[in-house]
C-alpha cells in the first residue's frame, strides 16, 4: 500500500499544468516557447500574469496534496516524505510527457508548506517582497531556499525534516542546471 501512494504521488506531479494551460489558453506547446521550461514562471511570461500564477498554485497543490493522501492514510514519516520527493520528480520528469517537465520550484513550495508549515509561513514575507520589488523568480526562490534550515533550526523543527528542506531544494536547484546546460547544449 505504501508503494502505491509514492506512486500517487509521482502521478500527481506528473500532471502537466503548465503544458494544459498552454494548449488551452494560448493554443502553444509551452516547452517550445520561452525558456522550454513546462513550469509557473515560462506560463507567466508566455500565457500572462494570471495563467501563470493560476498555474503556480495548482502546482503547488499538487505537491501539497500528495502529502496531504500520505498523511491521512496514516503512513510513516519517510514514506510520507517519499511521496512528497515523488511529486516534485514527477513534475520534474513527468511520464505523460515524456520525461520533460518543468523544475519543481513550486511543487517543493507546496510539499513544504505541508510539511514544515510554520517555517515557510514566516519566510513568506521576505518571499511575496522580493517577488513585488525586483520580479525575480530565481532571487525569490533564494531567499526562501537558503534561509530555510536556520529558521527550521530556529523553530525546533525534528533534523529530518530540515534535511528534507535541504534536499527538496537542492533537487529543484539540480533540475534547473540540467535545463540550463541542455538548452546550451541546444544552441551550440
Amino acid at each position: 500500500m505504501p508503494w502505491l501512494i509514492v506512486i500517487l504521488g509521482y502521478l500527481l506531479g506528473s500532471i502537466p499544468t503548465g503544458y494544459i494551460a498552454g494548449r488551452f489558453f494560448g493554443k502553444v506547446d509551452i516547452r517550445r516557447v520561452g525558456d522550454g521550461n513546462m513550469g509557473a514562471q515560462n506560463a507567466f511570461h508566455q500565457l500572462g500574469a494570471g495563467v501563470g500564477v493560476a498555474v503556480g498554485i495548482i502546482d503547488a497543490g499538487k505537491g501539497a496534496l500528495a502529502i496531504l493522501i500520505a498523511q491521512a492514510a496514516n503512513l510513516p514519516q519517510i514514506t510520507v516524505l517519499l511521496v512528497g520527493a515523488a511529486a516534485v520528480i514527477g513534475h520534474n520528469w513527468p511520464v505523460f510527457l515524456r520525461f520533460r517537465g518543468g523544475r519543481g520550484e513550486a511543487t517543493t513550495i507546496g510539499v513544504l508548506l505541508t510539511t514544515i508549515t510554520q517555517p515557510m509561513l514566516i519566510l513568506a514575507i521576505p518571499v511575496i517582497a522580493t517577488l513585488v520589488i525586483w520580479r525575480n523568480v530565481t532571487l525569490a526562490s533564494a531567499v526562501l531556499f537558503v534561509p530555510l534550515p536556520l529558521v527550521c533550526w530556529w523553530l525546533g523543527v525534528p533534523g529530518a525534516l530540515i534535511a528534507y528542506g535541504i534536499a527538496l531544494p537542492c533537487l529543484v536547484g539540480f533540475t534547473h542546471f540540467l535545463r540550463m546546460r541542455q538548452a546550451v547544449t541546444h544552441r551550440i
